[in-house]
């Protein structure tokens, strides 16, 4: 019983841990987007395009990774339910 709910806390953090990847997507994309704004300023629209669909792209493996942290830690019964 309590080996099983470890196991499911010890998962539900993992699943927290992508997060973080995603927070460094986010970054790489934006930076990527800066540096080639900054080499062919007459694109600008164009890759802040493509930089929107990547951030978007990014954030939904986010919202995923969240979506399975939170569906895989355990549910807390109240006290007066014991």
């Amino acid at each position: 019983m309590y080996m099983a709910e470890g196991a499911k806390l010890i998962g539900a953090g993992c699943a927290t841990i992508a997060l973080a990847g995603a927070g460094a997507g986010i970054g790489i994309v934006f930076g990527s987007f800066i540096n080639s704004v900054a080499r062919n300023p007459s694109l600008t629209k164009t890759l802040f395009g493509y930089a929107i669909l990547g951030f978007a792209l990014t954030e939904a493996i986010a919202l995923f990774a969240l979506m399975m942290a939170f569906l895989s830690a355990p549910m807390r019964r109240p006290l007066h339910l014991i």
